[in-house]
């Protein structure tokens, strides 16, 4: 298990590397092509309730694909809680506040707790692999609440951020789907 936390962690750092070459226009643009092809997805088209993210600075910028939906499908945005995310229904950026974890903008009102409810969920990582498997930040947020709901999970990321092996622990969720600027892995 050491092992594999030791891969991780210099995985995450070579990515990180990678990601700071992108220009902030290099992310918007790359950002856009990932969601139009996500958006495609007949799992995407047929859904009601979608769990996305508020995107941080070197992640797939979630903005404009969050406030396009939102008038059509129920948008769920996390908000970290201490060791855990709690999901939160987007009434419009008036209802988000800088979050205490990551210092990005958070929803505010009540929680949402129907996990069962939500068919698709717009997955951020670290890194991905081919084989679908995901690597997160470290801190197991997004796992717990994978594990919890059979919704369709699409990773998204950066062509970078794809890597020929994810080191893979128990709790970790395999991906139904990954999209980057240029691969669909279904």
């Amino acid at each position: 298990m050491e092992e594999i936390i030791a891969l991780k962690k210099e995985l995450r750092k070579q990515i990180k590397v990678l990601k700071a070459t992108l220009s902030t226009e290099e992310k918007r643009l790359k950002s856009e092509q990932i969601f139009n092809s996500l958006e495609q997805l007949p799992q995407f088209r047929q859904s009601k309730i979608v769990f996305a993210y508020w995107a941080m600075a070197d992640e797939v910028q979630t903005l404009e694909f969050v406030k396009r939906w939102s008038n059509s499908k129920m948008m769920l945005l996390p908000k970290v809680d201490g060791e855990d995310l709690r999901l939160k229904i987007y009434r419009g950026e008036e209802s988000m506040a800088p979050g205490e974890a990551f210092g990005i903008l958070e929803p505010i009102g009540e929680d949402f707790t129907d996990y069962a409810s939500v068919d698709f969920i717009v997955v951020p990582g670290v890194g991905f692999d081919k084989a679908k498997n995901r690597m997160g930040r470290g801190k197991a947020y997004y796992d717990k609440i994978l594990n919890s709901t059979q919704a369709f999970k699409a990773g998204v990321c950066f062509d970078v951020q794809i890597v020929n092996d994810v080191p893979c622990e128990p709790h970790d969720v395999k991906m139904d789907a990954v999209f980057t600027e240029t691969l669909s892995i279904l």
